[in-house]
């Protein structure tokens, strides 16, 4: 009965880190990563099937001259722009009221602009877009272009500026469930579903219109979650003292109050 006990616990002590490293955000990102590309190397076609689904010879990509879709794109861009002000404004507002705490944790404005900046920013548009040089659907010979279907991560020159590897605006949607992680815990998973679910649809938007594959949405999506693990790990989870929140906002308010009083050292 003992040796029997004994194996079990053995046994969960060989199998619990296995589960636990699953469970890391960062780990999540990375295997994510590393099956889609590899889904992808392996059977491209998955691409020009999806991409096709929308496409007519005739009319070409008819969704992308919806408006209801046109719409639908600009409430995401409207909604990432209203993220940025509000998140810029409220160490602003704190500055105005020194003694009052910043409508949004200061560690939490790091976290959300940092991501923003180094994943949709950084990573997919001034890196991927830029210098991979994957063509758009609408410009591969499949879809009534000139250029050849290139597979991921594959470099070309057939596309030379804002090209199809990988989606800006996927990135920058899935960004949007960031929000949510530092929601309040009775919001959070509630908002996490809504933000998820307006990701898939402005995503998804994007290959209606032949502007970018499905495999250019899904490693969009790999790669800003990576960058928000890695963030969120670093600045929420694991701070170095000096990004502390109670440390932010104290040296928030000590600028906030000398601004109020004048020029001179800061206290």
């Amino acid at each position: 009965m003992s040796d029997s006990g004994d194996h079990r616990d053995g046994h969960t002590r060989l199998t619990g880190r296995k589960p636990a490293l699953l469970g890391e955000p960062i780990v999540q990102s990375i295997v994510f990563i590393l099956v889609v590309s590899t889904l992808f190397f392996i059977f491209p076609g998955i691409d020009v099937w999806f991409s096709g689904l929308f496409y007519d010879p005739s009319t070409g990509f008819p969704l992308s001259r919806l408006d209801a879709l046109k719409a639908l794109r600009s409430i995401g861009k409207w909604l990432i722009i209203g993220a940025v002000v509000a998140l810029v404004a409220a160490p602003l507002i704190k500055l105005a009221r020194p003694r009052q705490p910043t409508p949004v944790p200061p560690r939490d404005i790091l976290f959300l602009l940092s991501t923003l900046a180094i994943g949709p920013g950084l990573v997919v548009n001034l890196i991927l877009k830029e210098y991979w040089g994957r063509p758009r659907p609408m410009m591969v010979e499949i879809f009534g272009g000139e250029a050849p279907f290139v597979t991921v991560w594959r470099m070309s020159d057939y596309c030379l500026t804002n090209c199809s590897f990988v989606s800006g605006e996927a990135s920058a949607a899935i960004w949007l469930v960031a929000l949510a992680v530092i929601a309040p815990p009775n919001w959070r998973r509630a908002a996490m579903k809504i933000l998820f679910v307006l990701a898939v649809f402005l995503s998804l938007n994007r290959v209606a219109f032949g502007r970018h594959f499905l495999s250019d949405i899904l490693l969009a999506w790999g790669l800003t979650l990576l960058v928000i693990a890695v963030m969120h790990r670093s600045i929420v989870k694991h701070p170095p003292d000096w990004l502390r929140n109670d440390r932010l906002e104290a040296w928030l308010t000590r600028f906030g109050m000398r601004l109020r009083s004048g020029p001179g050292p800061l206290p």
